[in-house]
């Protein structure tokens, strides 16, 4: 942990009299303002579209550099934010189950019984029905997912609204930090806009914008997958197909980007700028043609890896560092609380971002909705250097319930020093001398403990 984050984690350890329900409280005196933008299918490499937010949150915060989703699918990403738990603790495994979330568990229902002001912006959880209040929100404007001219549920209201979705959550969300100036409760806005998911339909005044050019990289397609399980042999999108999606993603994210720029102007008009701790992160990352595939729910790199960024000057974040730990969304619930001072009595499968927890690995998991999926369920045991995955004849239905045999029906491992692109699996053909070699015995012990943990 640097020194600014021993700094803030020290701020925030010394409480008043506990909260009924939480363990302890820091005074509101010093408890930050919270700002958590999540964006909805952002790979990692899209920084040409997000400079004025990199410039702000990573020039004068933290940017992670290893930053992840434990679950690469939006409802059960967005629950791990809101719960700190892996899928397998909280239910949401697919996006059919939104509704299998314990809403006590969630860091909105902490902050807001802690007193905290508390507003949602945009796009909730997938499948949940728009008529519904977002439960511990006192203020909502919930997208009925889209682009352009969509209908919303704005504080029980259930109406049409006409413009671009993302604009819309920019005023909203400028509005609700506008009525800090009045309201001296510390608040937490979830600000969620729908870029960059397909269709991925810029804004009029980016709909031609050009971007840089992009030559692919080694996995992209990938001319050998016979090493690779099944689907990812049947994959057939090529080069063209990833770049014109990278291209419409880039132009929907110049605007979340000038919404970012837009919250930072007003936070330093409201002199809230210092003490308001800002946490960006994608949901899930997205395949531009690696190894053939567009989209999400695999267990290579491109879709799980994320931009993760983190600012809170006032408590001592705020020095354009660089964080190379292995860090992933379950840790975003423990460190807004540990920077609220606040204890939750419901447990989390993350860290506080604050504290000096290093993690070897991380557990990453998927799974597939019902039974005509392509590619079976799959957990993966992620390295700095290197990468596990088992496949499972496993399934869920609506609810997230599992069935199936459990069977491991693939598996694949990769040295991320040597081969970053998951190139070459090494147990494709592997005999049981190799595989003790590579250590496969621990390691699928390892990803059973973690399954179960």
């Amino acid at each position: 942990m640097t020194g600014s984050a021993a700094t803030a984690a020290a701020a925030v350890a010394a409480t008043s009299p506990a909260i009924p329900g939480f363990t302890g409280v820091a005074s509101s005196a010093a408890r930050p303002n919270v700002l958590l933008i999540v964006t909805d299918d952002q790979p990692k490499q899209t920084n040409w579209a997000i400079q004025k937010t990199i410039n702000w949150l990573g020039g004068q915060g933290v940017t992670f550099s290893n930053g992840h989703v434990t679950t690469p699918l939006c409802a059960p990403s967005r629950s791990s934010i809101f719960s700190g738990r892996y899928a397998h603790n909280h239910g949401v495994r697919n996006n059919a189950a939104s509704l299998s979330l314990d809403q006590s568990t969630t860091v909105q229902r902490h902050l807001k019984q802690a007193g905290y002001r508390t507003g949602l912006f945009g796009k909730y959880l997938n499948s949940w029905p728009l008529a519904d209040a977002p439960p511990h929100f006192e203020e909502w404007a919930l997208l009925q997912p889209g682009y352009v001219d969509r209908q919303w549920n704005v504080n029980g209201t259930v109406q049409t609204i006409n413009g671009y979705t993302t604009n819309i959550i920019r005023n909203r969300t400028l509005a609700f930090l506008e009525r800090a100036r009045t309201d001296t409760r510390p608040w937490f806005a979830y600000v969620t806009p729908y870029a960059s998911h397909e269709p991925n339909t810029p804004a009029a005044q980016y709909a031609d914008t050009v971007v840089p050019a992009w030559n692919g990289r080694p996995s992209v397609p990938e001319a050998d997958r016979s090493d690779k399980p099944a689907y990812v042999q049947n994959a057939t999108n090529t080069l063209a197909d990833g770049r014109a999606v990278r291209t419409r993603q880039l132009r929907t994210l110049l605007s979340v980007d000038d919404a970012v720029q837009a919250f930072r102007d007003k936070l330093a008009a409201i002199g809230q700028l210092d003490n308001t701790l800002v946490i960006y992160i994608g949901d899930n990352g997205f395949q531009w043609a690696d190894h053939g595939l567009l989209g999400k729910g695999t267990p290579y790199s491109p879709a799980h890896e994320v931009p993760f960024y983190l600012s809170w000057p006032a408590g001592g974040l705020g020095g354009g560092t660089t964080d190379n730990r292995i860090v992933a969304n379950i840790d975003i619930a423990p460190t807004i609380l540990a920077a609220a001072g606040i204890i939750p009595g419901t447990p989390h499968d993350g860290e506080s971002l604050l504290s000096a927890f290093d993690r070897d690995h991380l557990l990453i998991e998927w799974w597939k909705q019902g039974t005509a999926g392509v590619k079976d369920s799959w957990a993966s045991f992620v390295a700095r250097n290197r990468q596990y995955v088992e496949y499972y004849d496993l399934h869920t239905d609506t609810s997230g319930r599992v069935s199936g045999t459990g069977q491991v029906t693939f598996r694949e491992y990769y040295d991320l020093v040597n081969d970053p692109y998951q190139l070459t699996n090494r147990l494709y053909q592997a005999t049981p001398a190799d595989e003790q070699n590579l250590g496969i015995p621990t390691l699928a012990a390892r990803l059973a403990a973690d399954r179960q943990s």
